[in-house]
C-alpha cells in the first residue's frame, strides 16, 4: 500500500495480465492461422512481437508515465508534445477508424447468431445484399440504443469479455492436452523447419497489417504506469511478460488449430467459421457434441453486440470532450436528456450505413465479405497508433523539457529512431495492406481510409464558419 494515499500499486505481473485480456484474441490466431499458411504463422508472430510490439508497448509506458495527468490518452499526449491542431486530428483519427470496426460487428453477430442456433456454417451461404440488410437493422437498434445510455450492456459486454477469454484460453489449454486424455482423430504435426518457416514473398509483407492490427492497442494500459509499486524497474518486466503470454498463446493456439486443420488445405471460410469449427471439434473429442459451439457463439453473439453498442458511444466521448473546439462544429455538441450526443451519433449512423450497405454491391460472398472486412479493419485501426510513434517521437526530442518516471531508453537519439521504425513499419503495413486482386476490394481499400481521415479536416473549415456566424 502507499502509506501517503492507501491506494494499492500493481505489480508488474498484474498489470501484464491486465493488457493481455485488453491486447489479445482467440480471433487474432485464427485470422493468422489463416492468412499466414497454419502452422507457419507461428514464425511470423515471433517476428512481430519481437521486432514490433516489445518496443511499441515499451514506448506506450514511457509516454503514459511522462504524462500521467493527460485524461485524454493519445491526443492528450499529442497536445502536450506538438500542439491543439495535431492534438484534434488524433483525436479525430482514433475515432474515425472505429467505424469500418463498427461496421464489422453486425454481421459477427448474425454468424453468431446462426451457429448458437443451427450449429452449422449456412450463414457463409446467405445472400450478402440480406445479410448486410439484416446487419443494417442491428446496427440501427445499437445506435439507437447508444443514445439511450444503455448501462445494462455495457455489464454484459465485460461479463463477454471475460467469458470470451476464459473460452480462449480453455480451448488451448483442452486442445493441446487432448491427445493425451481422449481418442479423437488429430492430424499430425510434422516438426522440420520447412513445415514452420513462411515464405517471405510478396504475399508476406501484403498480410502484415492483420498482424500489425492484432498486437495493437496496448496504449489502454498507460494509464495505470504510474500506479505500479516500481514503475522504473517493473513496467518493462510487465510488457516482457506480456509479450511472453501472448507469444505462447499465439505459439500454442496456431498448433491447436494445427492440429485440426491441414496448413496446406486451410478451409476458405476460415474467418468466417473457423473458430466455431475448432469448437465443434472440441465437442467431438470430449464427446459433448455441439455444448463448446453453442456457449463459444452465445458468448461471441452478446460481446459483439454490446462491443458495438459500447464503440458508438465510447470513441465519440473521447474525441467530443478531449477536442479543441476551435476544431469542433458546435452543432456536434448537442447532447440528449441522457447525456449522449446526438448529432454526433447521426453521423456515425451515416458513416456506417454506408460501409454496410456499398460493399454488398461488389462482394456477392459472404466469406469474402467476412475477409475483406478483417482486411479493412487492419488498414484503418492501426492508423492510429501511427500518433503514438509520432507522440514518442516529439517526446523524445522535448528531451528534459518532459520527465518520465519510466523510460523505454534515456538516449534522445536511440529513443528517436525506435519511434520512428515504429511509424514507418506501421505505415508500411497499412499501405501494403490495402492490396486486393479483386478491384472492388482494392478501391473500396483505398477510398475508405482516405476519406474517413479526410473528413477530418473538413470539419475545422465548418467550425470556423460557425464561430464567424455568430
Amino acid at each position: 500500500m502507499n502509506q501517503n494515499t492507501g491506494e494499492k500499486k500493481i505489480l508488474w505481473y498484474s498489470l501484464a495480465f491486465m493488457a493481455f485480456s485488453a491486447v489479445w484474441g482467440f480471433g487474432n490466431v485464427i485470422n493468422g492461422f489463416s492468412e499466414y499458411g497454419g502452422l507457419k504463422a507461428i514464425v511470423s508472430w515471433i517476428i512481430i512481437f519481437g521486432i514490433y510490439f516489445v518496443p511499441y508497448a515499451l514506448m506506450v509506458g514511457e509516454l503514459g508515465s511522462a504524462f500521467q495527468n493527460a485524461g485524454g490518452g493519445v491526443s492528450s499526449w499529442i497536445y502536450e508534445t506538438i500542439g491543439p491542431r495535431m492534438a484534434y486530428y488524433a483525436g479525430w483519427t482514433y475515432w474515425v477508424v472505429h467505424m469500418p470496426y463498427i461496421s464489422q460487428k453486425p454481421s459477427s453477430a448474425v454468424i453468431a447468431a446462426s451457429w448458437a442456433i443451427f450449429q452449422d456454417s449456412r450463414a457463409s451461404s446467405m445472400n450478402t445484399f440480406l445479410l448486410q440488410a439484416i446487419c443494417l437493422v442491428i446496427f440501427l437498434f445499437a445506435l439507437d440504443l447508444s443514445g439511450r445510455g444503455v448501462n445494462l450492456l455495457k455489464r454484459l459486454s465485460t461479463l463477454a469479455g471475460s467469458a470470451m477469454f476464459a473460452m480462449s484460453m480453455l480451448f488451448v489449454l483442452m486442445t493441446i492436452t487432448a491427445p493425451l486424455i481422449t481418442d479423437g482423430a488429430f492430424l499430425e504435426i510434422h516438426w522440420s523447419l520447412e513445415n514452420f518457416m513462411p515464405s517471405f514473398d510478396v504475399s508476406f509483407f501484403m498480410g502484415l497489417s492483420i498482424l500489425v492490427f492484432a498486437v495493437g492497442g496496448c496504449e489502454k494500459i498507460s494509464p495505470y504506469v504510474n500506479k505500479m509499486k516500481d514503475p522504473a524497474r517493473e513496467f518493462s518486466k510487465g510488457m516482457i511478460a506480456l509479450a511472453s503470454m501472448v507469444a505462447v498463446t499465439a505459439v500454442l493456439g496456431t498448433i491447436a488449430l494445427g492440429m485440426m486443420f491441414d496448413s496446406n488445405n486451410i478451409p476458405k471460410d476460415l474467418m468466417t467459421n473457423g473458430a466455431y469449427y475448432a469448437f465443434a471439434k472440441l465437442g467431438e473429442y470430449y464427446h459433448v457434441g455441439n455444448l463448446f459451439v453453442i456457449a463459444y457463439a452465445l458468448t461471441n453473439l452478446i460481446g459483439q453486440f454490446s462491443v458495438m453498442v459500447l464503440s458508438i458511444d465510447a470513441p465519440l466521448r473521447i474525441l467530443l470532450e478531449s477536442a479543441d473546439q476551435d476544431y469542433i462544429p458546435r452543432s456536434l455538441m448537442k447532447k440528449n436528456e441522457r447525456g449522449a450526443y446526438v448529432n454526433g451519433q447521426k453521423l456515425i449512423g451515416v458513416i456506417v450505413t454506408v460501409l454496410i450497405v456499398v460493399p454488398a454491391f461488389g462482394i456477392k460472398d459472404v466469406d469474402a465479405l467476412v475477409r475483406w472486412l478483417v482486411k479493412v479493419n487492419s488498414v484503418c485501426m492501426p492508423l492510429r497508433y501511427l500518433w503514438v510513434f509520432a507522440a514518442y517521437i516529439a517526446l523524445k526530442k522535448g528531451g528534459e523539457r518532459f520527465t518520465a518516471v519510466y523510460r523505454f531508453v534515456k538516449s534522445r537519439g536511440v529513443g528517436m529512431a525506435f519511434g520512428v521504425w515504429c511509424f514507418v513499419f506501421t505505415a508500411f503495413a497499412c499501405l501494403t495492406g490495402i492490396y486486393s486482386d479483386d478491384a472492388f476490394q482494392l478501391i473500396l481499400n483505398i477510398v475508405t481510409p482516405f476519406v474517413l481521415v479526410g473528413l477530418g479536416f473538413i470539419m475545422p473549415v465548418i467550425a470556423k464558419r460557425e464561430r464567424e456566424r455568430r
